[in-house]
């Protein structure tokens, strides 16, 4: 399945830029139908509000929004990020394809779920909204983890 293309009107810093980086969500085509769902189902979310501990389906904290995206799929993951990163099987960053999940800071603290073109998706803290960010834009990349 290939979607149709998606642009988000979220802006991000990077660390040590001076200035807003715009996002814009390509078209993402997930290796399988189940990483489909879930890609398609996180990015629906965009614009949400970030709750500590929320699952949705109205407000999201990180690791709920990937709940919430791989059940629409059909598939169970531990609720928080840190055993969300042990979920799956391990994948090298150079060959991350979307619906992977990216793990950030040590110990684990933070998961984004990668949509492609150097993207994902994720519902990061108070006052901001699930959005689509570059991976390189987060400090503290970790591991990742291929669900599906």
């Amino acid at each position: 399945m290939v979607l149709t293309p998606m642009t988000a009107s979220a802006s991000t810093t990077a660390p040590g830029a001076a200035a807003p980086v715009a996002v814009n969500a390509a078209p993402v085509a997930a290796p399988n139908h189940a990483a489909q769902v879930a890609v398609d189902t996180a990015l629906a979310q965009r614009g949400d509000p970030y709750a500590w501990g929320a699952t949705g389906p109205n407000a999201f904290d990180c690791s709920g929004l990937t709940t919430y995206a791989y059940k629409a799929a059909g598939i169970d993951l531990p609720r928080t990020s840190r055993a969300q990163s042990t979920a799956g099987v391990h994948v090298d960053r150079a060959h991350l394809q979307p619906g992977d999940l990216i793990f950030f800071y040590s110990p684990v603290g933070h998961v984004g779920m990668y949509i492609g073109n150097g993207q994902m998706v994720h519902s990061s803290t108070y006052g901001q909204p699930v959005k689509v960010v570059p991976v390189d834009s987060m400090y503290g990349y970790n591991t990742a983890r291929r669900i599906v």
